[in-house]
């Protein structure tokens, strides 16, 4: 367990073998796995091969395109009292605003009300409630937990009924851990109540199920619980998922939607701050956009947001130089061959095209470092230069073939386990930028800001941190 051999590749044949061609060879380690089924259930995160394929198929219709765009009048109405809420915060000198914070509550009520039919909060208290704190404190939580507990996870979780092992994971001296159990309580709590609003929803009949999200008054038959609970009523016995599952993919969509997409949008902010020329030229190209011709702003329409040229820049920009994973291990389950798309010199001198793996050797694959390679990306690979989108993609990009999901990046990878809501994430990333860039200036304070290596990646404001924040100073330049 201790002493496994392992292998380090950013290379993108290896990385198509891996993710796609053979990825039933290249599984989640099992301490991963583990860890996901420990804290979060069985849920889309913690299940391998049929039953990870048929819980992806039962999920895929929730972020369709089709759906995306029927969801955009819910987009817009959370990200008003975003922008609300900011705005009565900045009403005249510039602020100091915790913009980390910020994004992660619009996160978690966009995924809410948008995913699941259930509005968690308004957006109006200074402060996040207890509910939003545990999840934006998931990936920085589970980050500290070290790496001996991590590769007993395995064995402790074949180890007796739930109830047993919970009593071991109480009886950890750890304090990590019992963070984590802490966090996984209020997400098991929060998925189990509306997992049973849902059900309780479909018992009364369609016209309760359509007006449950309250004030939004949107048909709510579609959100992530209700298809489940929906599908799993009408699918064969043998097809059905148990309650556990039913309650483990909402913890998992809350748990994936919002840390990773929050952090990715503070950092695009972070990265708007540092280049105020970029920011100011995505504005100029959103305002021009929204101008309704009579010097106000109007909402954009789903296809006017997505042809925004700089704004898409942007956003795959900042996706490609700072993925908010930046790297993912995978198990080799059988002895294989990894081919190479770019030869290596051996010591003795002979060129090797390709990589023999054994049984057990894992495998750490560098996402970011197949994002900045300059031998596909150029010397200003490590630049985080939103123009380079504007212009012919190199040629030598091209003929890799990397094999993500999204723009010749591997930032939700590629395969089964590719990102099933990247489109959701790519749609919330657009809109909230494109509602708060014009009516506010972000500059940095006086503050540094230090991004920290986890799971997820995370900005503090010291080094030696865990506490996820980014205070900006925010200006208010449109009422």
């Amino acid at each position: 367990m201790f002493n496994a051999q392992w292998l380090y590749t950013y290379d993108p044949r290896a990385l198509h073998s891996i993710y796609v061609k053979e990825q039933d060879i290249y599984e989640e380690s099992p301490a991963v796995i583990s860890s996901f089924l420990l804290l979060l259930g069985p849920g889309l995160l913690a299940t391998l091969g049929d039953q990870h394929r048929r819980q992806r198929k039962m999920l895929n219709p929730v972020f369709a395109a089709k759906h995306l765009r029927e969801m955009m009048p819910i987009f817009t109405g959370v990200i008003h009292k975003l922008h609300d809420a900011i705005a009565s915060r900045v009403n005249g000198d510039p602020q100091e605003v915790d913009v980390l914070s910020w994004m992660g509550r619009a996160a978690l009520e966009l995924i809410g009300q948008a995913g699941l039919g259930h509005s968690f909060e308004p957006l109006v208290e200074d402060s996040a409630d207890q509910f939003a704190n545990s999840v934006k404190a998931y990936f920085s939580a589970a980050a500290n937990i070290n790496v001996a507990i991590r590769q007993l996870l395995p064995i402790v979780i074949r180890i007796g009924p739930r109830s047993f092992r919970r009593k071991v994971v109480e009886m950890l001296p750890h304090a990590a851990a019992q963070r984590m159990r802490e966090i996984s309580d209020a997400l098991e709590a929060q998925s189990i109540r509306l997992v049973n609003d849902k059900k309780a929803a479909f018992a009364q009949g369609d016209e309760a199920l359509t007006h449950q999200v309250g004030e939004e008054r949107h048909d709510s038959r579609d959100n992530l619980p209700a298809r489940l609970v929906r599908a799993n009523m009408n699918a064969a016995s043998q097809d059905r998922l148990t309650d556990a599952e039913l309650i483990a993919q909402v913890s998992t969509l809350v748990v994936a939607a919002m840390d990773t997409t929050a952090n990715a949008l503070a950092r695009t902010l972070h990265q708007l701050a540092l280049c105020p020329d970029v920011q100011q030229k995505l504005r100029e190209e959103i305002m021009r956009a929204r101008d309704d011709g009579m010097g106000k702003l109007r909402d954009l329409e789903y296809d006017e947001l997505m042809e925004l040229p700089y704004l898409d820049a942007v956003c795959r920009e900042t996706l490609r130089r700072h993925p908010p994973v930046s790297a993912l291990v995978r198990l080799v389950t059988k002895d294989a061959v990894l081919p190479l798309y770019a030869p290596i010199r051996g010591v003795d001198g002979s060129w090797i095209h390709s990589v023999p793996v054994k049984k057990g050797t894992r495998i750490l694959t560098d996402l970011q470092a197949c994002n900045c390679n300059k031998e596909l990306w150029g010397e200003d690979a490590y630049e985080w230069r939103p123009e380079r989108w504007l212009e012919p993609l190199p040629r030598a990009l091209e003929e890799a073939h990397i094999p993500g999901v999204y723009s010749h990046l591997m930032t939700f990878i590629g395969g089964n386990r590719s990102c099933i809501g990247f489109k959701f994430s790519q749609l919330e990333m657009k809109m909230v930028l494109a509602m708060l860039i014009p009516a506010f200036q972000f500059d940095l304070s006086d503050k540094s800001i230090f991004w920290n290596a986890a799971n997820v990646a995370y900005p503090s404001i010291h080094e030696d941190s865990t506490k996820p924040e980014m205070p900006m100073r925010v200006t208010r330049i449109v009422a």
